[in-house]
Parts: structure tokens; sequence; C-alpha cells
């Protein structure tokens, strides 16, 4: 049915935001996902630190990024510490560091409590759009372009996805909470 692919659609696009979000969150280990979000003021326009410079992981919990020019470090620094990443970096005049401390067992607890409440987000997104398709279904059936069988079919499909992307995003819930929560 091509009225699915649109929901689909949707509920894909909410699973994608749901994951670009835990890229971004940090499990210990320095991750340059984190950076993400982060833009820097070049010549006027905000631009991604990745398009600055190159990032770099040398080591578990450090990232380095060593802008193409020169001039950046500040920007860059700037950019960092107004952020909300929580973490002060070291220009040492040719790049900049990023030491990420170890989580602590509360810390881990609480990041494992923000990706719990994301998913629930996610999950809530996904079942708001699966009742806007079966409105849209009962209209369409009340409206005479869907007959009865065509309606059950189609609210059948679409509680079957709705389960298929809630699983989904169990499931990434469960690997990022495990992967905060592994020492």
């Amino acid at each position: 049915m091509e009225e699915l692919k649109v929901y689909e659609g949707k509920m894909n696009k909410t699973l994608e935001v749901l994951l670009s979000d835990y890229a971004a969150i940090r499990a210990g280990r320095a991750n340059p996902h984190v950076l993400d979000k982060i833009k820097v003021d070049y010549y006027g326009t905000p631009t991604p630190i990745q398009q600055v410079g190159n990032v770099s992981v040398p080591e578990a919990r450090m990232i380095v990024i060593q802008p193409w020019e020169k001039s950046l470090l500040k920007a860059v620094e700037k950019a960092i510490l107004t952020s909300d990443l929580g973490i002060n970096p070291t220009n040492d005049g040719n790049c900049i560091r990023l030491i990420f401390p170890e989580m602590t067992e509360e810390r881990r607890k609480e990041v494992a409590k923000d990706v719990k409440k994301k998913g629930d987000g996610a999950k809530v997104a996904i079942r708001n759009i699966r009742r806007d398709a079966n409105d849209a279904f009962k209209k369409m059936e009340k409206a005479g372009d869907m007959s009865e069988d065509d309606l059950k079919e189609a609210t059948e499909k679409m509680q079957k996805l709705t389960d298929k992307m809630i699983e989904k995003v169990d499931k990434a819930v469960e690997e990022k909470t495990k992967e905060i929560m592994t020492v």
C-alpha cells in the first residue's frame, strides 16, 4: 500500500534521529560524533568542526582537532567551551586536545537514564505516527476511498510496522545502555 510507505518513512526518520542522538552521547570512550552538533564561526558562517579541520582519536579517551588554518584555533576552542560538551579544550598552538575523564558509576547511570528517556520519546513519536495513519485510513474509508476490508488490512499492517519499529528502538536503547555501563 502506497499510504503505508509515507508513515514508514516517518517512523524510519524518527529512528534515525534517535540513533544520531545516541551517536553524540559519549560512553567513556572518545567518540568524534560528540562534536557533530558543534559549529565554529568560519568567516561569519557557522560550520561543523569536521569541515574546518582534521578530527582524530589517537587514544581511547582523547580527541585531537587540527584546524586547517591556525587562525581557527581560537574559534574552535570557543565553540567547544560554549557547547554543552562539558570538557575544557587544551590548545597548544597547533591543535586542540579534548581529554575525556573516566565516567563515574553515578554519571553512567544518569546517562543511561537519559538514553532510556530518549528511547521512550522515540516510541511515543512512532505511536503518534501510527495513530495519524489509522486516522487517515478511517477518513479514507468514510470518504469511500477504501473498503472496510482494506481498512482492517491497513490497520493491521500499520500495527506490525509499529511493533517492528518499537523493537528497533528497544534494541538501540539496550545497545547504547550496555555501551555506557561497560567500564
